[in-house]
């Protein structure tokens, strides 16, 4: 087994930030996610600093895996909780998070954890539980993050047409409750291909493929794409939720969507971003719109339940959201750039302060 754990910052509090598990995890990609969640959390207003976690995994057994993530675990017990806390991320659930807080023994290692994990309180009758990212607090978070986006172009959320590429934890919940907004979801894709049809696509159709382990693009109902397709269809809102440099040199002038928001962490470099920034098309940083998992990852470790963590997230993701695109439209600053320095100002205040 071999694992990389990159803390970047620790200024507000203990690094936070998820485990990835892929074949081809590089100790720079770690490092580059373990930045963006320091300005991520900063951002947020919570008092969590900035890393990551990322193991090499070829693919096995779950038997396998469950060695793997306890391996690591115990490798980086030194560090947590007082450095770093882990949480999901791409090939990593509650399931692994369980895992990992068995192999550590302690409940506040990681979050993200099932919700009939729980922990009796000393001295206090209750208990805490785990709040699973699998609840959708990212998802949830990037169409709220999607709704002021479109208010702030002039556009009702209601009458926007949006695709998503990326149908895991975050593009699902990102399509269920966009869906809920009355969006029109028109196009979805995975690594296997993309389905687009102009009236809409239905969330219970695509879940039912979901759990057959099939591919979008198997959707009875629809023009079925490449991947990659997806990136040029003249929509409202387009969101990349799957993974890194999605969104690049390649493709970036294929883009015909007015809103980017981004679900995944750095799904194009800052380079690409700012070509399309120049080009008129309003991006929400992947820092500011996925934020819900960390603000649920905060909710979890305060002990809040679910409801109270779902009012936390909708407030936070929409307060910022707000902040960054209102200054970056009055100023005509590139919206990172505008949050950027938001997190780095919230970042050295409290360096002074300490």
């Amino acid at each position: 087994m071999r694992g990389f754990l990159v803390i970047d910052n620790t200024t507000l509090g203990p690094g936070k930030g998820g485990i990835r598990m892929t074949p081809d995890i590089t100790e720079e990609e770690v490092a580059r996610l373990a930045r963006t969640m320091t300005f991520k959390n900063a951002l947020a207003d919570i008092p969590f600093g900035g890393a990551k976690g990322g193991i090499i995994w070829p693919g096995g057994s779950d038997e396998l895996k469950k060695q793997y993530v306890q391996s690591y675990a115990k490798a980086i017990k030194p560090f947590v909780p007082k450095k770093y806390i882990a949480g999901p991320d791409v090939n990593t659930g509650e399931r692994e998070m369980q895992w990992f807080v068995e192999a550590t023994g302690i409940w506040r290692s990681a979050t993200g954890k099932p919700a009939n994990l729980c922990m009796k309180l000393f001295g206090k009758p209750g208990e805490k539980c785990g709040i699973p990212h699998e609840f959708g607090s990212t998802g949830f978070g990037v169409a709220q993050a999607a709704k002021v986006a479109a208010e702030l172009k002039g556009l009702d959320i209601a009458k926007a047409t949006v695709a998503i590429e990326g149908f895991g934890n975050v593009g699902s919940f990102a399509f269920k409750y966009l869906k809920e907004m009355e969006a029109r979801i028109v196009a979805v894709a995975d690594q296997e291909g993309a389905i687009y049809n102009k009236d809409g696509l239905r969330e219970d159709i695509l879940l039912k493929l979901k759990g057959q382990k099939k591919s979008v693009k198997e959707y009875p109902h629809g023009k079925r794409l490449s991947h990659d397709a997806i990136f040029e269809l003249p929509v409202d809102i387009l969101i990349p939720a799957s993974v890194t440099d999605v969104i690049n040199e390649k493709n970036k002038k294929n883009i015909r969507a007015n809103i980017v928001v981004e679900g995944a962490n750095i799904p194009m470099s800052e380079s690409v971003e700012a070509w399309l920034w120049n080009k008129g098309v309003l991006i929400v940083p992947d820092f500011v719109a996925n934020a819900g998992g960390v603000i649920s990852s905060y909710a979890e470790y305060r002990g809040y339940n679910p409801k109270r963590m779902f009012e936390l997230v909708e407030r936070k993701i929409k307060k910022t959201t707000r902040l960054v695109l209102k200054e970056a439209l009055r100023t005509k600053k590139n919206p990172r750039h505008i949050a950027m320095e938001l997190a780095a100002k919230r970042l050295s205040h409290k360096r002074g302060s300490v």
